[in-house]
C-alpha cells in the first residue's frame, strides 16, 4: 500500500528573537505573534489537517498558549509536543546570562542543564512530558541524555538538511551555524553521531528523526536552502511565483510536495513530507517583497492542497508521535537504503540526482556528469563529533564529506587543480573523454540486498571510433560498497580502449582543506604519506587511502589491469585512486568501499 506521510508542525514563538529587533518592542510582536499561530492552527483544521504544536520555552510562560494547545489537543488531536527553538525570551536570557539560544551550541552540562529547565516546565504546564522535541540541530549528546532522562520522548526535528556554507554565505557571513551532511528524510540515528542512521538496535538513539524542512534535493543542494523548501513563504523569499491577473500562482510548491510524493516508488511505498513554520515567517509587516496577505493566503493555499491529497485518500496526517511509531513499523530493516531519484523541478532540464543513505554512507550521483558522484560521506566511521563552546566544533556541527562537488569543485574546476569527484575517463590512441561530459537519465531497480541504477547509453567518439557505452551503479544496503559496471554495447572491431575508474578526494566540512599530511596512499602493499608532492605509486592489488581525522578508509580494485595512487600538490590539495583496464570488448565491473579507519 502506497502512503504519504505528513507531519504538519507549528510552534507559537512568542518571542522570535530577529522579529523583536527587527520590530521593536516584545508586547506588540508577541501579540502577533499569538494571532499568526492562532491562523495557522485554524487553516490547518480548516482543511481537516491534525497537527503538531512545539511548544517553545518562551510559551511556557504564557497560560493563554497553554490553554490554547490544552483546547487544540482534546477538540482536534493535535500532539502536545516541547521545541528547544524558542529559547531566546526574557526569562532564559536572565536565567543564563547568555545571548546564545542554539542548544547545540551550549558546553554539555549546560545543555543538560536547559533540557532539564524546559523539560520540567513542560510537565508543570501539562502533568506529562512530551513524545516529540526538536531543535535546528540535535546532537548525539543532547538525543542520549533526553532518551535517558525523559524516555517518553520518541520523535525530535534533528537537522536542517543542507544547511552548511551556502546558508552562511547567503546571510552575509553572519550566520554560524553549519550542519550539513545527514538525511534529507527521517531517519533513527546513532548514538554515536546524530547525523548518522543507527546500524542496528544497540546503536539506536531511542527516537526517530525528522528534517526541519522538506528541501528541493536539487536546487537546495546546487544553491541556497532556504529558498527551496516545502512550507509556501520559502517559496515566496525565493521568489519562484508569478502573477497571473489577480491571482498569484505558485505551481513549484505544488509540484516539489508532488514530488516528495513520488518517491514511494523508491521506498517500497513509502513517502514522506513536512511543513514546519514558525509565525515569523507569516510577518504582518510582509517579508521579501511579499505583503502580509500574500503570505497569508500561500500558507492557505499549501494546507489546502495537503487537505486536498487528504480527501483523495493520498496523504495521511500524522502527529510527530504517531509519525514515530508509523516509521518504526515500516522500517524494521536498520541497514535499508533510502533512495530518492530526484529530478529538476524548478528550471525544466532534464537533470537528475540519485540519493541514497544508509548506515554507512550518504552520496549522490549525478546523471546530468554521466553517474559521476558529487557527494559523500563516509557515516560508517561515526565520527563522535562533539559539538559546542568547549568543544573543537563550536558551530559547526555538519558531518565531514570526502567528496562534494559544490565546496571542493567537481569535474570543472580552474587551472590545473582537480575537484573532488569520482567518475569514468575513457581512453583510444592518446585521446581521452570523461563521462561526466556526457549527459544522461538513469532507471531505479531494486536488487536483491540493495538498489540499482542502469543508466541511459552514451557514446563518446575518440580517434573516429565511436564507443557505446552504458553504466550501471549498484548499492549494498549498509555495506559501505558500491559496484560500478560500464558496459561496451557496441562492435569495437577488435580495437582496443582503456576505461579509467578514478575517484578524487579530500575531506572537511567547508571549502577550506585541514592539512593532509596524515593520510596515507597505497597499493596493495606498497604506500607512501601524504606530502604535497604529486607522487604516485601503481601496481596490482587494491588502491587505497586512509583518512585519520575523518576515521575513514577508502578502497578501489576490481577486474582490472592496475591500480594507481596519487597525492596532490599544496596549490590543489586532494588525492587520487583510480583503476584501469584495457578492453576490446564486454564490460568492467569496480568497487569502491568506504570503511571505518582504526
Amino acid at each position: 500500500m502506497k502512503k504519504f506521510a505528513v507531519n504538519i508542525i507549528h510552534r507559537p514563538e512568542l518571542s522570535p528573537e530577529y522579529a523583536e529587533k527587527a520590530l521593536g518592542g516584545a508586547k506588540g510582536v508577541q501579540d502577533e505573534s499569538l494571532e499568526i499561530f492562532k491562523f495557522q492552527q485554524d487553516t490547518a483544521h480548516k482543511y481537516g489537517l491534525k497537527t503538531t504544536i512545539q511548544i517553545t520555552y518562551a510559551s511556557l510562560f504564557s497560560q493563554e498558549i497553554i490553554d490554547l494547545s490544552k483546547e487544540y489537543n482534546k477538540k482536534y488531536g493535535d500532539e502536545i509536543a516541547l521545541s528547544l527553538l524558542g529559547l531566546p525570551c526574557k526569562e532564559f536570557r536572565e536565567k543564563y546570562k547568555t545571548e546564545d539560544f542554539c542548544i547545540w551550541m551550549f558546553d554539555d552540562k549546560t545543555k543538560a542543564e536547559i533540557i532539564d529547565d524546559v523539560f520540567e516546565k513542560f510537565f508543570k504546564s501539562f502533568g506529562f512530558y512530551p513524545s516529540s522535541t526538536g531543535s535546528y540541530f540535535m546532537d548525539a549528546f543532547s538525543i542520549n541524555y533526553i532518551k535517558a532522562k525523559y524516555p517518553s520522548v520518541k520523535c525530535a526535528v534533528a537537522t536542517c538538511w543542507e544547511e552548511g556554507p551556502k546558508a552562511y554565505h547567503t546571510c552575509n557571513n553572519s550566520w554560524y551555524t553549519f550542519m550539513d551532511g545527514g538525511p534529507w528524510n527521517p531517519w533513527i540515528p546513532s548514538k554515536v553521531n546524530s547525523h548518522c542512521p543507527a546500524k542496528d538496535k544497540e546503536d539506536d538513539s531511542g527516537i526517530v528523526a525528522i528534517p526541519h524542512l522538506s528541501r528541493d534535493l536539487m536546487a537546495c543542494f546546487d544553491g541556497n536552502g532556504s529558498n527551496f523548501g516545502t512550507h509556501p513563504q520559502n517559496v515566496l523569499r525565493g521568489m519562484i511565483y508569478y502573477h497571473d491577473g489577480d491571482s498569484v500562482e505558485y505551481p513549484y510548491l505544488y509540484n516539489l510536495v508532488d514530488q516528495y510524493r513520488h518517491l514511494e516508488k523508491y521506498n517500497d511505498g513509502y513517502a514522506y513530507n513536512m511543513m514546519f513554520v514558525g509565525p515569523g515567517w507569516l510577518n504582518k509587516a510582509g517579508r521579501w517583497e511579499a505583503p502580509y496577505s500574500l503570505l497569508a493566503k500561500s500558507y492557505d493555499d499549501g494546507m489546502k492542497y495537503y487537505g486536498k491529497l487528504k480527501e483523495e485518500g493520498k496523504l495521511i496526517d500524522m502527529t510527530m508521535a504517531e509519525f514515530a511509531d508509523f516509521y518504526r513499523e515500516t522500517h524494521p530493516d536498520y541497514n535499508r537504503g533510502e533512495c530518492a531519484l530526484w529530478k529538476d523541478i524548478l528550471y525544466g532540464s532534464d537533470k537528475e540526482y540519485f540519493w541514497y543513505a544508509d548506515p554507512a554512507l550518504r552520496t549522490c550521483f549525478d546523471f546530468n556528469q554521466g553517474g559521476a558522484m558529487i557527494d559523500l560521506r563516509p557515516y560508517v566511521a561515526r565520527i563522535p563529533q562533539k559539538t559546542g563552546i568547549g568543544s573543537e566544533n563550536v558551530y559547526d556541527a555538519s558531518y565531514p564529506y570526502l567528496i562534494q562537488i559544490n565546496y571542493r569543485a567537481g569535474f570543472f574546476t580552474h587551472y590545473a587543480g582537480a575537484g573532488t569527484i569520482k567518475s569514468c575517463k575513457v581512453s583510444y590512441k592518446g585521446e581521452s573523454a570523461d563521462l561526466c561530459l556526457c549527459r544522461t537519465m538513469a532507471k531505479y531497480q531494486r536488487v536483491e540486498g540493495g538498489v540499482s541504477l542502469v543508466a541511459n547509453p552514451v557514446t563518446i567518439t575518440l580517434g573516429g571510433l565511436d564507443i557505446d557505452i552504458q553504466t550501471v551503479i549498484t548499492i549494498k544496503d549498509g555495506s559501505g560498497e558500491i559496484i560500478t559496471e560500464r558496459r561496451i554495447l557496441n562492435d569495437l572491431k577488435g580495437e582496443e580502449i582503456t576505461i579509467e575508474e578514478y575517484f578524487t578526494g579530500a575531506f572537511g566540512t567547508t571549502e577550506y582543506q585541514a592539512d593532509m599530511s596524515s593520510l596515507i596512499l597505497g597499493v596493495g602493499e606498497e604506500n607512501m604519506q601524504y606530502s604535497y608532492l604529486g607522487r604516485k605509486l601503481k601496481g596490482e592489488g587494491v588502491a587505497f587511502v586512509d583518512i585519520p581525522p575523518v576515521s575513514t578508509r577508502v578502497e578501489m580494485g576490481g577486474e582490472i589491469d592496475c591500480a594507481e595512487v596519487e597525492e596532490g600538490i599544496a596549490f590543489s590539495p586532494v588525492y587520487k585512486l583510480s583503476v584501469k583496464k584495457t578492453l576490446t570488448k564486454g564490460e568492467v565491473r569496480t568497487w569502491l568501499k568506504v570503511k571505518k579507519a582504526n
